[in-house]
């Protein structure tokens, strides 16, 4: 039997593909023109003997195959950000319904268990995935099998644990573009300081443009790549807020809608 390519994948390579495609559109229609105008331009008033005008503009500092390469990374890990984010918004909305419905007052004992599991078990398979589904059910068949209250609340505890541990590797990717981003624009210095020494005969002899364009390379790669690793951080470390307080949450749920009523028969 042949195994299915898992539905996250694909959507990673999918983005990943539209973000170099989207972004490199825009740069060989809007950036890179615009930007090879102004050079030309300033290029034409130094010919000229003309003062020429030393105002930054965007295009120039984005123009360079880095900078690039740092917004394609950026849209990429966005995507990835917003996929999980939405994943782990919809599994909150678990905790708004009644997964067990228990009257204030009554008790749970083991040979009931079967009985409050079916409303799980009649959930959707993919629903039926999700950490508070499980969580509830590892409980249930925990109480059923050792009828031991402590039990169940450890399988809540191991299966929470478990997802934390499973949502924080799957951020691997997510940490590697981040780490990537600032290295790129590093690339994009060592490339530009480079080609900078390689143009100081010209500055000897008193054309210092080779110098100062190249030096402009080096330095507006690291500008931009850490003003996006910046914007990547900071949303990673929103989305590992989200998921922490959802794992919290749902422990928090577990116990005060089921384990707090489970209760063994007395002898």
């Amino acid at each position: 039997m042949r195994r299915q390519i898992p539905t996250e994948f694909i959507y990673q390579a999918s983005a990943l593909v539209i973000a170099l495609i989207v972004v490199h559109l825009v740069y060989i229609t809007a950036i890179r023109p615009n930007a090879q105008a102004i050079l030309d331009a300033r290029a034409a008033q130094e010919a000229a003997g003309e003062l020429v005008e030393q105002e930054q503009s965007v295009y120039v500092m984005l123009k360079d195959f880095e900078q690039e390469a740092c917004f394609v990374l950026m849209f990429w890990a966005i995507a990835i950000i917003g996929y999980k984010a939405r994943s782990a918004l919809r599994e909150r909305n678990l905790l708004d319904q009644d997964m067990v419905i228990v009257t204030e007052g009554v008790s749970i004992l083991p040979e009931d268990t079967r009985e409050y599991g079916r409303p799980i078990q009649a959930l959707p398979e993919r629903v039926q995935s999700f950490l508070l589904p499980r969580a509830l059910m590892s409980a249930l068949q925990r109480f059923a099998s050792t009828r031991n209250v402590q039990d169940s609340a450890e399988a809540v505890r191991q299966a929470c644990d478990a997802e934390s541990d499973r949502l924080d590797s799957e951020l691997a990717m997510v940490r590697y573009i981040a780490w990537a981003i600032p290295s790129i624009g590093f690339i994009g210095t060592v490339r530009g300081i480079s080609q900078a020494l390689g143009q100081a005969y010209k500055a000897v002899e008193g054309d210092i443009s080779g110098v100062t364009a190249n030096l402009g390379v080096a330095f507006n790669s690291t500008f931009i790549a850490l003003v996006i690793s910046i914007v990547v951080m900071f949303l990673m470390h929103q989305l590992q807020l989200v998921q922490e307080r959802l794992v919290r949450d749902v422990g928090e749920y577990c116990d005060r809608r089921l384990l707090r009523h489970l209760r063994i028969r007395d002898s």
